[in-house]
């Protein structure tokens, strides 16, 4: 059988998938300014769960849930949607947007230490090398505040450090995220499991985004805030997803792994051009690093 041609829809939606995926998080920096970080989660899943609700019934000709795949579901939830979810919006609003880019930049990365880990999947050599790149980014991110002067230290020891751990928290998170779907059957469709899976997040959040929600002055919050409020949740859990899924229907993974690539420039630049967030040398160097980790990671080998 001749090999055909991806039609380019399908390369535009995995470049859609990951452009939404790092303009939320990006945004993410405006919400966390209103909202407490746990209540924001609990709306988030609320509302993506009343839009995917009739994602959740099993389809017909698919098979029922077994009880490994039920499992591998609430981990896939508990670190892809719930830890995520908090270690991102906590480091966001300790760090900034332009520094959750580079920091997301690390995932492939990340992910490859992972399936060595647990699927005994080999590191190839370029693929160290993108770590060590991607290592390198994220420490001179890091570290740059503590060179600026005693503002920067005090910056960087009241907090801001602990943001960069959470980021990293999260990406180790999401990459958990990746490896436990590889232990995934394919016998149920990408929708319900992205349904099942925010149902879990909601459950998991609930008490701590009620408890939240009963010291909140939610009419306070002004309209466009409940906009980007619902942009988030729908993006988040709806559309990423759905767009993803359909690029991979035609695109080999390792092709769509270079995609991977407009998440964190994507997240910075909205820290840049909508949040106002500086881009300096330093900023330009480690992010340098990340994309070329990145890429490392993700690009396709040539074909034998």
């Amino acid at each position: 059988m001749p090999n055909t041609a991806p039609p380019p829809w399908a390369y535009l939606s995995l470049a859609a998938s990951m452009a939404l995926v790092g303009s939320y998080v990006g945004l993410s920096k405006l919400l966390v300014a209103v909202f407490p970080v746990l209540l924001l989660a609990w709306l988030r899943f609320g509302i993506a769960a009343v839009a995917m609700a009739h994602w959740v019934r099993r389809q017909p000709g698919e098979e029922p849930l077994s009880p490994r795949n039920r499992v591998l579901m609430f981990w896939e939830s508990f670190l892809g949607n719930f830890l995520f979810s908090i270690c991102m919006l906590y480091g966001v609003q300790l760090t900034s947007a332009l520094a959750a880019g580079v920091t997301m930049a690390a995932i492939p990365a990340a992910v490859a230490v992972l399936s060595r880990v647990f699927l005994g999947e080999l590191i190839r050599p370029r693929v160290a090398v993108a770590i060590a790149c991607a290592m390198a980014g994220i420490a001179l991110l890091a570290l740059a505040r503590t060179g600026d002067g005693a503002a920067g230290a005090a910056a960087a020891s009241s907090g801001e450090l602990l943001g960069y751990g959470l980021l990293l928290a999260g990406v180790l998170c999401e990459a958990s995220y990746v490896v436990i779907g590889k232990r995934l059957t394919g016998n149920v469709s990408p929708r319900r499991i992205s349904a099942l899976i925010n149902l879990w997040g909601l459950a998991l959040v609930t008490p701590f985004g009620i408890w939240q929600a009963l010291s909140f002055d939610f009419s306070a919050v002004a309209l466009p805030t409940w906009g980007l409020l619902v942009f988030y949740a729908i993006a988040a859990s709806m559309v990423t997803v759905w767009l993803w899924m359909q690029g991979l229907r035609h695109v080999p993974s390792s092709r769509a792994g270079v995609f991977t690539v407009l998440l964190p420039v994507s997240a910075a630049l909205v820290g840049i051009v909508v949040l106002g967030e500086n881009f300096g040398a330093v900023h330009v160097a480690a992010f340098g690093l990340a994309m070329a980790g990145l890429l490392l990671a993700t690009w396709p080998e040539r074909a034998a």
